[in-house]
């Protein structure tokens, strides 16, 4: 039996030690990218860039989507209105904007979106994580 322990310790600490070799997890592998990848990906871009010429109006005079990296504005606005805009559509915050974007709540629980923001902000540099941490400090719904 000592002779497993030691084998099984000694197996314990080689894959402790892979791990950690292994560094940080790989944006693939954060939770919430799959769902924004089966959810959102297809109006905001795989790589969180959004669709081409997003400030401009389409003929419809809606706004093209977003992007949700650092160079969009998703990281000027609160968690709870993130969250209120996955869930209930930008109408949620902003009565009357025509948009093309539906409310998530109907086909993700309140979780997944979570876990959806989580990874979108996960991708800001600090800059902007700090900002947008500022407002979700200061917004009092």
């Amino acid at each position: 039996m000592p002779c497993h322990r030691s084998a099984l310790h000694a197996v314990l600490l080689i894959a402790a030690a892979l791990t950690a070799l292994a560094g940080p997890a790989r944006a693939e592998d954060i939770p919430g990218r799959q769902l924004y990848v089966d959810h959102c990906a297809s109006c905001h871009g795989v790589n969180l860039e959004g669709q081409p010429n997003w400030k401009v109006r389409l003929p419809t005079g809606r706004l093209p989507a977003p992007p949700h990296d650092s160079s969009g504005h998703t990281w000027h606005h609160s968690d709870r209105q993130l969250f209120r805009i996955v869930k209930d559509g930008p109408g949620a915050i902003m009565p009357g904007y025509q948009t093309d974007m539906p409310g998530f709540g109907a086909v993700m629980s309140d979780s997944e979106i979570t876990a959806v923001l989580d990874y979108i902000k996960g991708t800001w540099p600090d800059r902007q994580r700090e900002i947008q941490a500022a407002k979700s400090a200061a917004d009092p719904g």
